[in-house]
């Protein structure tokens, strides 16, 4: 367990981080018709001769939805303020909780994401990208398209990056790899097993795949018991070989992860179970571990961390 001061630390970090006005996009276009299937489109700023690299952002908050887009609006100006064109998805998350009730119950929560439905979105967004981004964001350049996730969006990136690995019969599948100069994941939920062991998030994992809660309770007794949490055992198993990034490898895509060393919230084991994983299927996944950095520093433009994080886009965009 965290100590009190490493508490403190990560919840002055959070505030910090999330304390920054909103930036209003130069645009916003739907990918589909629910409300919150829509990407804000912000333009790099000051005289551009070139079209720049396009940052496709995906943000965190545990996939749910108390958090949006609208937290990392100031980290994407930042990022256009470098020279990047960039896009911010929303995508759905899990429902906003009843009050009272306990994470996990029905109706209760904060749960976190939507099976399938997050996933769709985030599919749905990136396959509809080309086209917005020709009309909406004529500045970008799609053939050097970077993607990057912060937290649980730092797990929606890698994902994004390995549908073409994806099991067959997978709705997301893709026949190819997609156009990438490659991702940058921020403090990612890059291995959902890993993160799931250490309780990270409070449960998120196993919500965000569907089987959590009251979904584990037996209504039969004791016989069953086992028959019951067999069962979610085994669809989460399932679900992980199409969620999980530590399971989608190798990608053959430049793959990036920064972390601080005294993220708190999803700690630094998650990215080296990553690595590992990546390096036992034959590839090489860079890590840049960012000392006395907790979570929230790595969106935050008033603190070093963030230019560390640009530093990084832009060694795979350039």
């Amino acid at each position: 367990m965290p100590d009190d001061a490493a508490v403190a630390r990560d919840a002055a970090e959070e505030a910090a981080a999330l304390g920054h006005p909103a930036v209003p996009p130069d645009a916003t276009a739907a990918y589909g018709a629910h409300a919150e299937q829509v990407i804000d489109f912000y333009a790099p700023r000051g005289t551009v001769d070139r079209p720049a690299p396009l940052v496709v952002l995906l943000h965190g908050g545990a996939w749910r939805a108390p958090y949006d887009r609208w937290h990392v609006s100031p980290f994407a100006d930042f990022l256009a303020r470098r020279g990047f064109a960039v896009a911010n998805v929303e995508y759905r998350r899990g429902a906003v909780p009843a009050q009272g009730l306990p994470v996990g119950e029905p109706g209760g929560g904060p749960v976190a994401g939507r099976w399938p439905e997050t996933l769709d979105d985030v599919a749905a967004a990136l396959d509809a990208l080309p086209a917005l981004v020709r009309a909406h964001l004529p500045a970008a350049d799609p053939g050097r398209t970077v993607l990057t996730g912060h937290s649980a969006g730092g797990q929606l990136a890698l994902w994004a990056a390995a549908r073409h690995v994806l099991p067959l019969g997978s709705p997301w599948r893709l026949d190819r790899s997609p156009p990438l100069r490659g991702v940058v994941g921020l403090a990612p939920l890059a291995d959902l097993r890993v993160a799931d062991e250490l309780g990270v998030c409070g449960g998120a994992v196993r919500q965000f795949l569907g089987v959590s809660g009251a979904a584990v309770r037996p209504s039969l007794g004791a016989s069953g018991a086992a028959v019951d949490a067999g069962a979610v055992e085994a669809r989460y198993v399932e679900r992980l070989a199409h969620a999980d990034p530590a399971a989608l490898l190798p990608t053959g895509i430049a793959t990036a992860v920064v972390q601080g060393r005294t993220d708190i919230v999803v700690p630094p084991d998650v990215a080296d179970a990553y690595a590992d994983a990546a390096a036992k299927a034959g590839e090489v996944v860079g890590v840049t571990l960012l000392e006395g950095v907790g979570h929230f520093p790595l969106i935050d433009p008033g603190v070093d961390a963030c230019a560390v994080v640009a530093e990084e886009i832009a060694q795979l965009a350039f």
